[in-house]
């Protein structure tokens, strides 16, 4: 099994990474700094008593690296044991507090609502307003996107509940074992951390055409630890697509339960619209892999 941190990531300082494609990420100081601590580790032993995140040993990395330098993108399927990604699946889907994020054109900011604002006559109003603003800016022509989602940053930065299995996965994200796949696949031997967020793309739920043009920041590979419902009908959309010069899909990937999608940024991708018939069960582990 792989031993995350057990002790705080150390964080610089700076705006959350957490919320949106457009938004400036925080930065997890590297390398980290690990420390032992007994009562931290009987804490985390009693939160999470069974195996949260093992890789698939028999994982072939050099033909998922042969792929990936094709066109700088692979889906790793299988990527965690059987095990390991249904407690994952059961952490997103029952022991996550969704929030909701949402943007309505480049010339916006990002918009948020946590969980516990939802509950709120002001949060809820603010959640009326996302979702209307991004409809309207869609159908102009304009990026605009929305979803549920938990900033797993931003929260392991804040203390929003310290040691939750939120933040044991932000930190097995960033053991040796995870980036040392990523390196593997991509040929980025400078990759040092990995922020993140959970996400829920229910019905109604999309991510405009986008890049990822953050490259300054660090941002070289973005990463998909897709965790969806089985059997994930096509029909239901939350895709992620990729799409050339022209607007035309080159490329569509299924949401697929324990599969990993790796691609270079920056590149032009989106998630289709996920229609009102859909389960709300596209769960998803997103974010970047950073050489800084």
């Amino acid at each position: 099994m792989l031993q995350p941190c057990r002790t705080a990531i150390e964080l610089l300082t700076g705006p959350s990474a957490n919320s949106l494609t457009h938004a400036r990420p925080l930065a997890i100081a590297s390398p980290l700094r690990l420390t032992t601590g007994a009562a931290r580790e009987r804490k985390v032993a009693n939160i999470v008593p069974k195996e949260l995140f093992r890789l698939n040993p028999l994982l072939d990395r050099d033909a998922f690296a042969d792929r990936y330098r094709c066109n700088g993108r692979v889906q790793v399927r299988n990527v965690l044991t059987e095990v390991t990604a249904s407690e994952i699946r059961k952490i997103l889907a029952s022991h996550t507090p969704w929030g909701m994020a949402g943007q309505a054109g480049t010339q916006s900011s990002p918009e948020a609502v946590e969980a516990a604002q939802l509950r709120t006559h002001d949060g809820q109003a603010k959640a009326r307003h996302i979702m209307e603003a991004s409809h309207k800016a869609a159908a102009a022509g304009e990026y605009a996107c929305r979803f549920a989602r938990y900033p797993m940053l931003t929260a392991y930065q804040e203390r929003w509940s310290p040691d939750s299995v939120q933040d044991m996965l932000l930190e097995y994200l960033n053991t040796p074992d995870f980036l040392g796949l990523v390196r593997d696949i991509t040929g980025i031997d400078t990759l040092v951390k990995a922020d993140a967020q959970a996400t829920l793309f229910g019905p109604g739920h999309f991510l405009g055409r986008h890049i990822d043009s953050h490259v300054a920041e660090g941002w070289r590979v973005a990463y998909v630890l897709n965790l969806a419902g089985d059997d994930w009908q096509p029909d239901w959309g939350g895709y992620l697509t990729f799409l050339d010069d022209d607007g035309d899909i080159v490329e569509g990937w299924r949401p697929r339960f324990n599969t990993l999608n790796l691609f270079a940024v920056p590149q032009s991708h989106a998630v289709s619209y996920v229609p009102p018939f859909a389960p709300p069960q596209r769960f998803a582990i997103t974010g970047w892999v950073r050489d800084r």
